[in-house]
């Protein structure tokens, strides 16, 4: 109880500390900025010791094997951002740092509460500071915080609802003491819906998802690195998991077939957007939603290896999200642009954002033997093993929308790569002098890059068991069983011996190598009629059924902010011209609705 206690308050009682310091002293922002160092250095130690510790549950507060390993994740995540931001933010500093160590006790209050009414306190208080943060990047920045904080805080009411209706079913609050059929009654399937509308607002999944391709072009990087792209996952996606495996038996009911559908859906729309961006930033920002949609399919196979592969593709997620937005932010640090075509031939001045970078692309695409393949390859053995017991279509049809997703991904990030960092340098690259960013920003990324690496290497050995497996408990499965061979050690040996091969044949061929400027045809290419990248897929929105959707898209058909706010100032245009002034109109408006409710009386 003491430990969670410290994770909650400890970064509550710091961050009013930043906030209260004057933010025009420079002296004030170092306090913050060493402050904030101390306050999550301290926060790891404490969810080490809490992760290492038995489960534990009271009335308020639990501790199991899924959440411990979340709350690990958050404070490690919190200490590479703030890292990362301390060369970064040179804006309103002390409030930044505020908002960043609420965020964190929030987080941590929010995870490891067995109270519904605490998780909805925490969870409310999520969206205030994520609207904060976003509003760090000033004016720009308005409407993008807006749309968020009315999306999201708008799931809350909805879960306000689940949580409810749960209430009345079971007349309690404790998430350990509800376990929810879900049959043909209506009351549960509503309660279940209003939760999972909650963890899809949170997590990004479609049909409310909007908010984070909008925040991400305009928020400060490292927000976006820690919220959309590793915290909100690690929440909202650790909510889906403890409303599937504890508050409700879902998975004798068609609900799983609807989180599948979600899911796919999710997969390939997504993905479809992010090959047609120009902007890194957004690019990334369409690639966070399209992963949401693999550990949405996992957790809804119900089957051990599924729920497994979907949760640690959650955390996996998190790791080469992060790092794809941080590197990100480094180009747009050096370069003051996320545009792609205004990118080109970095690769050589930051060489190590660049292979920070191409590990995290390689492993967001499920390409072995980094770790976003383990999570993939795991979900896939999870859908073919419900293909294998029901033989259903859909199954297969999802299936390959996972399979189909990995592949537009890996395209996606062959466009990026050589959009930013292996195409020919733009005027504006050739007109500045680049260097690497300083240590503070590039160690963040090489520590996620060397975690993608290490986790997809040794999967069975240090993830699986210590961090996924023992959530399977919840879940009351004691095995995992695995089809198929994949060895991610003898793999990446074989890799690294083909790659030592080929080294081995270059140095003995003697091959001379010159260097020229980029060319067609034997002639160089001016930098305005230079290949950048950008176009690569545009002829996708040339094809009839694309062309519609991406119309569409760009229309704001897809947005359900946009529907919504339609509604509302389309009701309230009805109200306005109703409201005429005039007396006698008042007075026919009255008996109407006198006459309704004595209509609704006698009946």
């Amino acid at each position: 109880m003491d430990l969670i206690l410290l994770l909650i308050f400890v970064p509550f009682f710091s961050g009013l500390i930043c906030l209260i310091l004057p933010g025009s002293i420079s002296f004030s922002k170092k306090i913050a900025k060493f402050l904030s160092i101390l306050t999550v250095l301290d926060l790891i130690f404490v969810s080490s010791k809490l992760f290492i510790s038995s489960e534990y549950v009271n009335e308020f507060f639990l501790v199991d094997g899924l959440n411990k390993f979340v709350a690990l994740a958050i404070s490690i995540f919190g200490l590479l951002i703030v890292v990362y931001s301390i060369k970064f933010i040179n804006k309103d500093e002390t409030k930044y740092y505020g908002y960043i160590l609420w965020t964190l006790g929030a987080s941590f209050g929010a995870v490891l509460s067995n109270d519904f009414r605490v998780l909805i306190v925490f969870w409310g208080f999520l969206g205030l500071t994520l609207y904060m943060l976003i509003n760090q990047a000033g004016a720009i920045a308005t409407s993008s915080a807006k749309k968020t904080f009315i999306i999201v805080g708008g799931s809350d009411a909805l879960m306000l609802l689940g949580i409810g209706i749960i209430w009345y079913l079971t007349g309690t609050f404790q998430m350990n003491k509800i376990n929810i059929p879900l049959g043909e009654s209506r009351l549960p399937i509503l309660a279940f819906l209003c939760l999972v509308v909650a963890s899809f607002a949170k997590a990004g999944a479609m049909p409310f998802h909007t908010w984070i391709p909008d925040m991400a072009v305009v928020s400060p990087v490292p927000v976006t690195a820690f919220l959309p792209a590793s915290l909100d996952k690690l929440l909202g996606i650790y909510l889906l998991a403890r409303i599937c495996l504890n508050i409700f038996t879902f998975h004798s009911s068609l609900l799983p077939v609807f989180l599948m559908f979600i899911g796919a859906i999710t997969i390939i729309a997504a993905v479809f957007m992010a090959m047609v961006q120009h902007d890194l930033k957004k690019l990334l920002s369409y690639h966070a939603v399209s992963q949401v949609g693999y550990m949405v399919l996992g957790i809804g196979t119900g089957t051990p290896i599924g729920i497994a592969g979907g949760i640690f593709h959650m955390l996996n997620h998190a790791i080469y999200k992060s790092c794809l937005f941080l590197c990100g932010g480094s180009v747009e640090n050096k370069t003051g642009t996320s545009d792609l075509d205004k990118l080109g031939g970095l690769a050589k001045f930051m060489p190590l954002t660049f292979v920070s970078c191409l590990v995290a692309a390689l492993s967001i695409s499920g390409v072995p033997p980094f770790n976003g393949f383990v999570s993939k390859w795991m979900i896939y053995q999870g859908i073919i093993t419900r293909i294998n017991e029901s033989y259903s279509i859909l199954d297969v049809i999802f299936l390959v929308s996972a399979v189909f997703g990995s592949a537009l991904t890996l395209a996606s990030f062959m466009k990026l790569l050589h959009a930013v960092f292996l195409g020919q340098r733009s005027e504006n690259v050739n007109n500045q002098d680049f260097s690497e960013v300083h240590w503070t920003m590039w160690l963040p990324q090489v520590i996620l890059a060397g975690l993608c690496i290490v986790f997809g290497v040794f999967a069975f050995q240090v993830p699986l068991k210590y961090f996924i497996f023992p959530t399977l408990s919840l879940y009351r499965f004691t095995t995992l069983p695995l089809s198929g061979l994949w060895s991610p050690r003898l793999a990446t040996l074989l890799i690294f011996i083909g790659l030592l091969a080929g080294i081995i044949i270059y140095l003995l061929s003697n091959i001379k190598i010159r260097e020229v400027s980029s060319f067609v045809g034997g002639e160089s290419l001016p930098s305005a009629e230079r290949v950048t990248g950008v176009d690569f897929y545009q002829t996708i929105k040339e094809i009839g059924f694309f062309k519609a959707c991406y119309f569409l898209a760009e229309k704001k058909f897809f947005d359900i902010y946009d529907w919504g706010k339609n509604i509302v100032l389309g009701f309230g245009n009805v109200l306005s011209a109703i409201h005429t002034g005039n007396l006698h109109t008042y007075l026919t408006w009255c008996l109407i609705g006198i006459l309704i409710l004595f209509f609704v009386v006698m009946k």
